[in-house]
């Protein structure tokens, strides 16, 4: 049978937790910048919408 010394030098010799958190950090990450980005991709069509909206409505308001 293994020593309790042993078994508490092994588990704080293994890295498989803290490679998974630090993954899981990357993965967030990742997620943030790609909401981020959709957000202001979003954010510059519906000005342009608005802008073509307002241009259209100028030349119906426009007309004889």
């Amino acid at each position: 049978m293994k020593s309790p010394f042993k078994k508490l030098l092994r588990l704080i010799s293994d890295e498989a937790g803290p490679t998974a958190v630090e993954y899981a950090a990357m993965i967030m990450l990742v997620i943030l910048v790609c909401l981020t980005g959709i957000t202001a991709i979003g954010q510059l069509t519906a000005t342009r919408f608005e802008q073509s909206k307002t241009s259209v409505q100028d030349v119906i308001d426009a007309r004889p």
